[in-house]
């Protein structure tokens, strides 16, 4: 039985979907959580959802002064980052300052937490990328991009800072808030279109990616690695 009594974890993106659904799976197995975000009203609906014991932190991954401003808190047991701020599109559709705003936010948000967050020789550093690293789609260039990058960012940094493990979760497509700028009809053909392609037969939910992320915390012999929890997606 996976066991995280008393462990340390930040979850950085923790307010929300893979984070938060994370966040209450260590927060109900005994670890000390602290969950971090930009958004502090989303904090705080997030922390009601934990017990007295979590913490929260108000965070932005894209701005480094914050970020580096925690190199000299104590280590962390483990870090999972799951923060993104990745809209959706084509090339062409894409506006150019939000296409730099998702790569900054996503990929280089996660290099300069894992470069700064003190992370325990025995702990492991997650990052929460996205099958899309392997299975791009017609309008997906820019993240897939990202999520191969992140991926390839966690395998070479589990030689670089080794013996601290780290590794990454990539999930399918997802059940979460991120599509509910989508009217509620089309973000359920939507979701009825790619369960009936799945393998699995439906589409995932945060809680899906959140197991893969408490089992590479637990397996100290895994490291550099992708979990891919799509489904079967990458295969449909």
């Amino acid at each position: 039985m996976l066991d995280f009594m008393n462990l340390s974890v930040l979850v950085i993106g923790g307010s929300s979907g893979v984070g938060l659904a994370t966040a209450q799976i260590l927060d109900r197995m005994g670890a000390n959580v602290t969950i971090a975000s930009r958004n502090l009203e989303k904090l705080h609906e997030a922390k009601r959802l934990l017990s007295d014991t979590a913490q929260h932190l108000e965070l932005d991954i894209t701005d480094t002064a914050q970020i580096q401003a925690l190199q000299d808190s104590p280590c962390w047991d483990h870090v999972v980052i799951s923060a993104a701020d990745t809209p959706m599109g084509g090339i062409m559709a894409l506006n150019d300052d939000d296409a730099r705003h998702a790569m900054d936010s996503k990929f280089w948000g996660a290099y300069t937490a894992a470069k700064y967050i003190p992370v325990s020789a025995k702990g492991s550093i997650i990052f929460v990328a996205g099958y899309l690293s392997v299975r791009p789609g017609k309008a997906s260039a820019l993240q897939s991009a990202i999520n191969a990058a992140l991926e390839a960012l966690g395998r070479a940094l589990a030689l670089e800072l080794a013996p601290v493990r780290v590794n990454s979760v990539s999930p399918g497509l997802m059940d979460t808030k991120l599509w509910d700028s989508l009217p509620s009809k089309k973000r359920l053909e939507m979701f009825d279109m790619a369960a009936n392609k799945l393998p699995i037969g439906r589409v995932g939910l945060p809680n899906d990616a959140a197991k893969a992320v408490c089992f590479l915390i637990d397996n100290d012999y895994t490291t550099g690695s992708t979990v891919y929890v799509d489904g079967g997606g990458r295969i449909a």
